[in-house]
Parts: structure tokens; C-alpha cells; sequence
């Protein structure tokens, strides 16, 4: 038997499309992206969240010279998150992107240990974080749910 997996998302040509909370996110993300630490690659990623109080924590990417040792803007904000307001849920999560020297003109998707990091936040608590997905300028994408980012993605359930 076949089966298909799909899910709808939306597309701005521009950040200014957004709703106010989404751009101010957004932006927030994209100032984080100062915060990065990336020595080596120079791909400097920022993220922001918006908590259940409203509250938006930003986070960037941390390199390491041993590179497994680094830490993903997405992963170092939900860390960050979850150690200093573990009762507090994350409604919406921005992602962007400065790759020095580069352009920033396209969304930028989250690697395969963030999502699956989402995965287990959205379970964790028991709601959806929307996720939007921007360079520094150009379109922008918003997916209502990190669990469509990874089908299929492993929730620990098989554990219990």
C-alpha cells in the first residue's frame, strides 16, 4: 500500500507581508545572526523564539574548532529555552542566515538534529511552534508546525 505524506506552507516575497509578531521575530532572528560565532565556515545563523508569555529569546550558532563540538542557532536557542523557562512553550520560531561575503536572499531550513530537536520541544509540550524561515531579506516561508519539517521523526514514543 502507498502512502503520501504532504503539508501546506505559506510564501512571502517579503518580510513585510508578515504579520507585526512574525516581522518583529523575524527581525529579531536576523539580528541574532550578529551573535554567531563562526570563525570557520562564516555562516553566521540566528534564530528567535517567542515564548507562551510572549517573551522573545534569540540564539546563534556556536562554532568550535573541533567541529562536532559546535552548537546550531536553533539547538543553542531551545537549550537556552529549556533551561531558563522550562514551563514556558515556544509559540513561533524565526530562522535566518548571514553567510559573510554572501548573499541571504533565501529561506534557510533548519539541519536534520534541529528538527529533530524541535520535534521533541513540540512534544515536549504538547503544541506546534510555527516556524519562519528567511534570509536577511528576500521570501519568506512559514510552516505551521516543526513536525512537518521531519515526517516520520523519532518522538520517543517507542521508549515508553
Amino acid at each position: 500500500m502507498h502512502q503520501k505524506f504532504e503539508f501546506q506552507y505559506q510564501q512571502f516575497q517579503e518580510s513585510t507581508a508578515l504579520e507585526t509578531t512574525d516581522q518583529e521575530l523575524l527581525e529579531a532572528a536576523r539580528k541574532a545572526t550578529e551573535n554567531a560565532y563562526a570563525p570557520y565556515s562564516n555562516f553566521w545563523v540566528g534564530a528567535a523564539a517567542r515564548l507562551s508569555n510572549n517573551q522573545i529569546i534569540i540564539g546563534a550558532n556556536q562554532e568550535s574548532a573541533s567541529y562536532p563540538v559546535g552548537v546550531c542557532a536553533e539547538r543553542a536557542l531551545l537549550n537556552s529555552v529549556g533551561s531558563q523557562f522550562p514551563k514556558l512553550s515556544i509559540i513561533s520560531m524565526a530562522i535566518s542566515y548571514h553567510p559573510v561575503g554572501k548573499d541571504s536572499k533565501e529561506p534557510i531550513s533548519p539541519c536534520g538534529m534541529c528538527r529533530q530537536s524541535l520535534l521533541d520541544f513540540e512534544n515536549r509540550y504538547a503544541a506546534p511552534i510555527k516556524i519562519i524561515l528567511a534570509g536577511l531579506q528576500g521570501p519568506v516561508m512559514i510552516i505551521d508546525s516543526a513536525s512537518y519539517l521531519l515526517p516520520f521523526g523519532f518522538d520517543g514514543k517507542i521508549l515508553k
